[in-house]
């Protein structure tokens, strides 16, 4: 087949850790702008709440920039650098993307995708005036009693905000103690902002691009993760792109997958193997769970959400990234008290070799993600194996 290319796995393997740049190098310029630099390369850095270590997005982009502090995000919110919205989940996005979150948005406005809020047109225009004239709000600033219905426990108030939201109406200007603060758009949004809408085909030919510029190689299923009605349109561009020779397909013993005609050259670079990174479970690196299985023969389940007598690593099991596979799982918890980072679990996979090799550099590892999680030092509990 013309545009085609064959990979072993562990070239597959090496692609896309070089396009989701880990492990991470030094960068040039300010800690800031290495910050902002990785979440226009990742396209989003998804948003999670748990905190038994730093947050998912703090992890994640910590990965990226061994320079990071938390107060990045504020700053590079409050610089109108990065926004809050939807990828495939809560996450922080690019301004310079801002375009193409409106696609989803007016789909929301014009109810071909329905939020899981019922949308009360009515409160929404009241909860939008209020905004309107007294400025950035809060939820808490409005009263009104909980819903509790199917454990979705919020005020119709806080539903109306976030049907706004999610609609385009209102965005989320700041974060007081990780809770939202929102205003109107057109008060948030820098002036010089695109906001033309882009037509299926340009969202399509978006979505393609920045899945492959930041996982080396994809299919459509992944390009799509978790949004509804665009396969076909995905597909299409896909197709087109092959055609134009835009695209290689790459086929990896036996799966076939399309990568950017220009990534390949990335391959030629080295891969830091001596290195080991612990990793957030929504890290972009391994959110889909299938192409991870796929592609490094990790089998990943976040047991947080599994009743703990049926848990087999921990409630909160990172994997661990180490000479260009995943190698092993760690469960950890942030003892405030002490400041020590308690390692509950270490669970070593049964492929893993070079344990003490392995060993000497996870001990590195853990010493810098100890501090980095506010800790003096670590404390491993339990190992297995």
């Amino acid at each position: 087949m013309a545009n085609s290319q064959a990979l072993s796995m562990p070239e597959a393997r090496k692609l896309v850790l070089l396009s989701q740049q880990l492990p991470s190098k030094q960068q040039k310029g300010t800690a800031h702008h290495a910050t902002l630099s990785a979440i226009e390369h990742l396209g989003y850095v998804q948003i999670d709440t748990i905190s038994v270590v730093q947050r998912a997005h703090h992890h994640t982009l910590w990965n990226r920039n061994r320079r990071y502090q938390p107060e990045h995000i504020d700053h590079l919110t409050k610089t109108r650098d990065i926004f809050e919205y939807w990828s495939h989940a809560a996450a922080y996005l690019p301004i310079r993307d801002y375009r193409f979150s409106l696609f989803r948005k007016l789909a929301f406005k014009e109810g071909r995708l329905r939020h899981w809020y019922r949308d009360d047109r009515e409160l929404m225009q009241q909860v939008h005036e209020r905004i309107r004239t007294e400025g950035p709000l809060m939820a808490k600033d409005f009263s009104g009693a909980r819903h509790s219905k199917k454990g979705w426990g919020s005020k119709p108030t806080k539903q109306a905000l976030e049907c706004l939201f999610m609609q385009g109406d209102l965005m989320v200007t700041a974060r007081h103690n990780f809770h939202k603060v929102y205003d109107l758009t057109e008060r948030v949004i820098p002036a010089d902002s695109d906001v033309n809408v882009p037509s299926e085909y340009d969202y399509a030919r978006f979505l393609v691009m920045q899945y492959l510029q930041a996982n080396g190689l994809g299919r459509v299923s992944e390009m799509t993760y978790l949004l509804k009605g665009l396969n076909t349109a995905v597909s299409g561009v896909v197709d087109a792109m092959i055609e134009d020779g835009e695209l290689l397909v790459v086929n990896v013993e036996g799966d076939r997958y399309v990568a950017l005609s220009s990534a390949l050259s990335l391959l030629n670079q080295p891969l830091s193997r001596a290195k080991a990174v612990i990793l957030s479970p929504f890290d972009n690196c391994i959110i889909q769970r299938k192409r991870i299985k796929a592609l490094f023969n990790f089998d990943y389940l976040l047991e947080c959400y599994v009743p703990k007598q049926k848990r087999q690593f921990g409630y909160f099991c990172l994997p661990i990234l180490w000479a260009g596979e995943l190698v092993a799982r760690v469960d950890c918890k942030v003892n405030k008290a002490t400041e020590i980072l308690e390692v509950l679990h270490l669970a070593l996979e049964l492929t893993l070799k070079e344990t003490a090799v392995f060993m000497e550099a996870l001990e590195l590892e853990l010493q810098q993600f100890a501090r980095f999680n506010g800790c003096r030092t670590f404390k491993i509990v339990r190992i297995t194996p």
